[in-house]
């Protein structure tokens, strides 16, 4: 049975006191998993991220992080267990360097002055940030920057990490290597949340999807089986990713085998095809 790592459930929110940005949100994460976080903007994404995180308190409802309730006095081990990589890195870029920056959490950590060094030393060799070090980050390009708030959460040494649609603003091959640093994020066995409207990097990534709508989660499971409720992506205005499209309508006319289950890149679709000759 898989782990659950943080808990929520029935979680309101309100910035006005109004109208509900989060409206009974539940949904549960297991450790070491890809989960991938769909919805319109508006739909209570960022929200849940920042209360998970502990930057938000909900108004009512329930968090659970290890199976421990979390109430407005523990909100701290949130912070230590949880980092948010923000959709602007101007947004969370404040120090005067890049080193300084990527040592800001640690040193509120209080930790002492050896280990802010080896956790700043590995989070710049880790994100390959170290002849950045000495450099302004309002220098660098936005690939480098979102390289940097990445470096930020690895210094605090999170193993819950939450991405708000980090591909944002990237070009190609900044969203290549993006996710060539998700693939490792994983394979250390860190629990990876991205937001995102990329619905093609979501089925190609993902172990797992949610989809937000009006403040409440309204599916979570395999991305096979989401993308395929059509209700589901009718109600919240979503597509299914084009890969699995095409495979759908190539398995309505006999091209694909019986019972084959759709491939994760075009590659594969292409060897599947190519054992059907």
């Amino acid at each position: 049975m898989r782990e659950i790592v943080f808990r929520a459930k029935d979680l309101y929110f309100s910035y006005d006191g109004k109208k509900n940005a989060l409206d009974g949100a539940s949904l549960d994460l297991y450790a070491g998993e890809r989960l991938a976080v769909l919805g319109a903007n508006g739909a209570g994404k960022s929200t849940f991220f920042l209360c998970l995180n502990g930057v938000l308190t909900p108004d009512r409802g329930t968090m659970l992080l290890d199976g421990e309730l979390i109430g407005k006095k523990e909100r701290g081990r949130l912070c230590r267990r949880a980092g948010i990589v923000f959709q602007n890195a101007d947004d969370q870029i404040i120090a005067s360097t890049v080193a300084a920056e990527v040592s800001f959490g640690p040193m509120n950590l209080r930790l002492p002055e050896a280990e802010v060094a080896c956790r700043v030393e590995h989070a710049l060799d880790y994100m390959e940030l170290q002849p950045f070090r000495a450099r302004p980050p309002h220098e660098l390009s936005g690939g480098e920057k979102k390289r940097v708030t990445i470096a930020d959460i690895l210094a605090m040494e999170n193993d819950i990490l939450l991405f708000d649609e980090p591909g944002a603003s990237l070009d190609p091959a900044g969203e290549e290597r993006l996710e060539a640093v998700l693939d490792r994020l994983h394979a250390d066995g860190r629990t990876l949340v991205i937001s995102t409207h990329d619905m093609d990097f979501a089925y190609r990534w993902a172990d797992r999807i949610a989809v937000f709508c009006a403040g409440r989660v309204l599916a979570a499971g395999a991305p096979e089986t989401v993308f395929r409720d059509t209700r589901l992506m009718a109600r919240t205005h979503l597509r299914p990713p084009l890969l699995l499209d095409v495979f759908d309508r190539l398995a309505a006319r006999g091209f694909v085998p019986a019972g084959a289950a759709c491939p994760k890149t075009p590659d594969g679709l292409e060897a599947l095809l190519g054992r059907e000759k």
